[in-house]
C-alpha cells in the first residue's frame, strides 16, 4: 500500500479506483492489480506534471500498458498453474471495482467473464475491458494504446465475437439474482449437500452443471472441472462433508453476485438457470484469498 500521499497527489487518489478496476479486470488478480497501481504511482511521482494535461487519461494509459506487460508473463505462469485457474475473489459491495449498478457493469467483474477473457490476446483484452467496463470511446482507447481508431474497432469486434461465441447462451438474463430467491435456493442446495441427500441434490442441478475448484496446488481441490449432475452432486456432498462441515458460512457480494464464504478458507459462487444450479466455482487457494481477507477485516 502507498502511504504518505501529499495534497498534490489528489489527482492520483481520485483516479485510484478506476486504475484498480482496470487492472483487476485485465489481470484477474487483486494482488497484481495493487502492484500495478503502486507502480503507476511511482511513475506519477517522477513525472513532470506540467506535461500531463489530463491526469485521468495519463494514469489510465500507464496502468493499461503496465497490465499488458504483466499479461505476457502471466500467461506463462498460468500454463504451469496446477488445476483450473479462477480469478481472485473480490468484495464488490463496497465499490472496490467501481459502480456495479447495471447488468453490464456487474457482468464485467463476473468470474465467468474474467475466465473467458483469458482466451483473448492481451491487447484484445485491454480494448474489450476499456470499452465494455469503462465505456471509453474507440478514439480514447486508440490514444491509450497508441493504436489507430480503426484497429481498435477491429480488435473490439474480434474480442466481443470470441466472448459471445465461447459463452453459453443463458436462458435467464445475466443479472444480480434477487437476494431472497438466491438465499432460498442456496439454503436448499446446502441442506441437501450437507445432509448427504444425493437424490434431492441431483434434483437441484441442471444436467450439464459444472463444478470448478481452484486450489492452485496449495489446497486440496479437483484438478479438472467436474461435469454432469450425478458427478457434481457426489463431489459437492464429499467436499462439504470433508472440508466445510464445521466452518461458519456467511454471505457476501463477491464479483458482483452473492457468494458463500466458508470461514477464511473458501469462497463458493453458485450460478442458477431456471431455479436450478448450473455452475459452482470455489476458490480454495489461500494466496488468492488474501486480498478478500483484508477487505473483510476492514468491513
Amino acid at each position: 500500500m502507498i502511504t504518505h500521499i501529499t495534497a498534490s497527489d489528489a489527482d492520483f487518489e481520485e483516479n485510484r479506483p478506476r486504475m484498480f478496476g482496470i487492472a483487476y479486470r485485465m489481470l484477474g488478480s487483486a494482488a497484481e492489480a495493487e502492484d500495478t497501481v503502486q507502480e503507476a504511482y511511482l511513475r506519477w511521482a517522477s513525472a513532470d506534471r506540467e506535461d500531463i494535461e489530463h491526469p485521468g487519461a495519463w494514469l489510465a494509459k500507464v496502468v493499461t500498458n503496465l497490465c499488458l506487460n504483466t499479461l505476457t508473463s502471466a500467461r506463462v505462469r498460468r500454463e504451469a498453474y496446477v488445476g483450473p485457474w479462477l480469478p481472485e475473489p473480490v468484495l464488490t459491495g463496497d465499490g472496490t471495482l467501481g459502480p456495479l449498478e447495471s447488468a453490464e457493469q456487474r457482468d464485467s467483474v463476473s468470474m465467468a467473464l474474467l475466465v473467458l477473457l483469458e482466451q483473448l490476446t492481451p491487447v484484445e483484452r485491454a480494448v474489450y475491458v476499456l470499452r465494455e467496463a469503462f465505456a471509453y470511446s474507440h478514439r480514447e482507447i486508440a490514444g491509450l494504446l497508441d493504436l489507430t481508431e480503426a484497429n481498435c474497432r477491429q480488435l473490439y469486434r474480434r474480442a466481443a465475437g470470441r466472448v459471445a461465441t465461447d459463452r453459453p447462451a443463458a436462458p435467464e438474463p445475466r443479472f444480480a439474482p434477487d437476494p431472497e430467491r438466491w438465499q432460498s435456493l442456496v439454503e436448499t442446495f446446502m441442506t441437501a449437500a450437507r445432509g448427504g441427500d444425493l437424490a434431492r441434490l441431483e434434483g437441484l442441478l441442471t444436467a450439464d452443471v459444472r463444478f470448478v475448484s481452484d486450489g492452485g496446488g496449495v489446497a486440496n481441490a479437483a484438478l479438472r472441472p467436474i461435469l454432469g449432475r450425478e458427478k457434481v452432486a457426489r463431489f459437492a456432498i464429499g467436499v462439504l462433508k470433508k472440508f466445510a462441515g464445521d466452518l461458519p458460512v456467511s454471505v457476501a457480494e463477491i464479483n458482483g453476485v452473492p457468494a458463500l464464504l466458508f470461514g477464511e478458507t473458501a469462497v463458493l459462487l453458485v450460478e442458477f438457470e431456471n431455479g436450478l444450479v448450473s455452475g459452482l466455482s470455489t476458490v480454495l487457494n489461500p494466496e488468492k484469498l488474501e486480498f478478500l481477507q483484508r477487505q473483510l477485516s476492514h468491513s
